[in-house]
């Protein structure tokens, strides 16, 4: 009975959703807001067990391997800082309070810190796939250095070229490919939204 009534509740809310989709009426739009606002509410009631998981996965952490005490000690103290910074919206909304700093001179250089180590990766990732071994690797390599050469300041008529060209590959091959994967995309996830209505699929449930 356990499993039985979470797999009708979302088997009938996943048909409702379905449904409203296909009828063009004022009761539909309202069901479908109606939905959302849910949508929001969960995820707000979600939030407290996000940062019980956080909490308790950070001290486990520290409890098991001491090099680790030390970053667990940090994301406790950030954490508990932006709490803190946040209690007072006047502090918050100032440009020089303490959660603004936090945010421009701490959260910001991490995330830019972050990307610029990923762009080492994607050139990295990008070199091992440009080598020309076979005939589409080849072709690649010669597309995406004239996709380059776009960026170049080259001289006339070349630069016009170029860029017709560039603007012919983005427009009609790339574009289908485009379309490809997006209906791929689209089809994997019809698939998989039927298999959780119909209740093959069960990894929200936990372990079956």
């Amino acid at each position: 009975m356990k499993r039985q009534v979470p797999i009708f509740l979302v088997f009938l809310c996943g048909l409702t959703m379905v449904i409203q989709f296909f009828v063009p009426h004022d009761y539909s739009d309202v069901l479908f807001q109606y939905a959302n606002d849910f949508v929001i509410v969960i995820g707000i009631l979600a939030l407290p067990v996000g940062i019980y998981s956080l909490m308790k996965n950070t001290v486990n952490k520290a409890m098991r391997d001491p090099k680790e005490r030390i970053f667990s000690a940090l994301t406790i103290l950030g954490f508990l800082v932006m709490i803190v910074a946040g209690l007072k919206r006047e502090w918050f909304a100032s440009s020089t309070s303490l959660s603004s700093n936090m945010f421009n001179y701490v959260l910001v250089p991490a995330q830019a810190t972050l990307f610029s180590m990923l762009a080492f990766y994607i050139a990295s990732a990008a070199y091992r796939a440009f080598r020309a071994r076979t005939v589409l690797a080849a072709v690649l390599l010669v597309t995406a250095f004239v996709v380059m050469l776009r960026l170049i300041p080259l001289p006339e008529p070349v630069a016009t070229w170029n860029a017709e060209f560039v603007r012919w590959i983005l427009e009609v091959p790339n574009m289908a490919a485009k379309r490809a994967i997006l209906i791929g995309v689209a089809l994997g996830a019809i698939t998989y939204s039927t298999k959780i209505l119909l209740g093959i699929e069960r990894a929200y449930m936990g372990t079956d």
